[in-house]
């Protein structure tokens, strides 16, 4: 059955190459350390390898196979036990082998990292506009909503403002924190954490800075290209009428290792994933010196000579993207994708 299912979903592992498994089982052995249990699913494992599994990294001291005897190398399907992490990792992730000890101890510390934002990132909760009165609750006082404001030019901001205030009434107030003009920075999303404020901007987009900054402080973005659209998101926000649009979600990042330019293709770039995935059917975003270039689909998605769905982190794999052909060396991508959220609000409140 098991073959049977490989050959109809067409199931198939990459023979060569740098290994990657996944952890079925782990534990702290008295005699050995951190002990773990896994099976190949990709490329060789060899003893000596060095390793990474979410926050646990590592060198492989030794490869453990079925029947209790040691190993120099397992290959694909191949279940076995590793000595050699650091501490003992989560059962369920991902193990993948890197160049150097040096590699493995900088990406489980960035995955602690992550882990950390994570957990802050829960316990932050920032105004939204899609649920700025159901936020506020039922009380008589005043409402607040705290806005930056950023445009393209100092004229678009004044308007903006003179048109926001004819907005107000009784019991809403609207309070613009900060305007300025450029693209949103760090600077402004870290002032919209402290005062609790709505980052919206107009005919301009966040760097790749203030993006990562945002997720992490859970402060929300809004960007526009038409000013009707800004205002009747507003208004609707004060009337409890705005209806939560596509979310964002980012997936991974990476950077431009290598450019390929192939006849009849067009230029493939070649891309070291630093966190996350990319997804086929996902869009990417393409930042240089920090200033975003592109934002695009992806035409296609390949991992060694074989197309794939999704490529995880740390892996390199192939993109090509519909419409630009204009990648760099050195250029970093942003992968993300488009989810719809359904908001909830609480009548009880």
């Amino acid at each position: 059955m098991i073959l049977l299912v490989a050959e109809v979903a067409d199931i198939k592992c990459i023979p060569q190459g740098h290994a990657r498994g996944i952890i079925i089982d782990s534990r702290l052995d008295k005699a050995v350390g951190p002990l773990a249990t896994l099976v190949v699913k990709d490329g060789v494992l060899k003893a000596g390898d060095y390793v990474v599994a979410g926050s646990s990294a590592g060198r492989v001291k030794a490869l453990i196979n079925e029947n209790g005897k040691r190993i120099k190398e397992a290959h694909p399907s191949d279940p076995l036990q590793i000595i050699g992490f650091d501490e003992v990792p989560d059962v369920h992730s991902i193990v993948y082998v890197v160049d150097d000890l040096d590699t493995s101890r900088g990406l489980s510390q960035y995955s602690k990292g992550q882990l950390q934002k994570e957990k802050s990132v829960t316990n932050k909760r920032h105004v939204r506009l899609e649920e700025f009165l159901s936020m506020t609750g039922e009380s008589n006082e005043k409402k607040d909503l705290k806005l930056i404001l950023k445009a393209d030019s100092f004229g678009t901001v004044e308007a903006l403002k003179q048109a926001m205030l004819k907005l107000e009434n009784t019991d809403v107030r609207i309070e613009v924190v900060h305007s300025g003009i450029g693209s949103v920075n760090s600077s402004d999303v870290m002032l919209a954490s402290a005062s609790d404020a709505v980052i919206m901007g107009f005919k301009v987009k966040p760097d790749a800075q203030a993006r990562r900054q945002a997720e992490v402080e859970g402060v929300q973005i809004k960007v526009y290209e038409i000013i009707f659209n800004l205002i009747d998101d507003l208004k609707k926000a004060l009337e409890g009428l705005l209806e939560p649009e596509e979310v964002e979600e980012v997936t991974g990042r990476g950077h431009v290792k290598k450019i390929f330019k192939i006849s009849k293709v067009g230029t493939i770039a070649g891309v070291q994933l630093i966190e996350g995935h990319v997804l086929k059917k996902g869009k990417m975003r393409v930042y240089r010196n920090n200033e975003e270039i592109a934002d695009t689909d992806i035409e296609f998605l390949k991992h060694y000579k074989d197309d794939a769905s999704r490529v995880d982190a740390p892996k390199e794999c192939g993109i090509k993207a519909v419409g630009f052909d204009e990648f760099e060396d050195g250029d970093q991508l942003e992968f993300h994708t488009k989810k719809s959220v359904r908001r909830t609000i609480d009548f009880n409140e």
